[in-house]
């Protein structure tokens, strides 16, 4: 904790106060533009709505995303393991023909 720095995290209509790596400060950012983003997205679809309803929305998609890319994570993994095998096998294969 001891090159923290503060900054103000504006999400919706409040504003926090947060401490941060400096390193970290430009992925916060961006993180925080995204969020308001996307609540302005959803002010702009579901009209009406209480800003923690939106908050709530947001942190529901954002969830959602990290997921679907944690699955997406194992499902490439799973793709590269069954291509090894394949590789493999192929392998086998011309080493078979090659010495017949």
């Amino acid at each position: 904790m001891s090159n923290l720095i503060p900054i103000s995290a504006v999400i919706g209509d409040r504003s926090y106060r947060i401490k941060i790596q400096p390193d970290d400060e430009e992925v916060v950012r961006k993180t925080l533009k995204m969020i308001n983003d996307k609540i302005l997205e959803f002010r702009t679809l579901f009209a009406g709505k209480d800003i923690q309803d939106y908050i709530a929305m947001v942190v529901i998609w954002f969830a959602t995303e990290q997921i679907a890319q944690q699955a997406a994570g194992i499902e490439n993994e799973e793709l590269e393991i069954r291509m090894g095998r394949i590789e493999s096998m192929l392998d086998e294969m011309l080493i078979e023909a090659g010495s017949v």
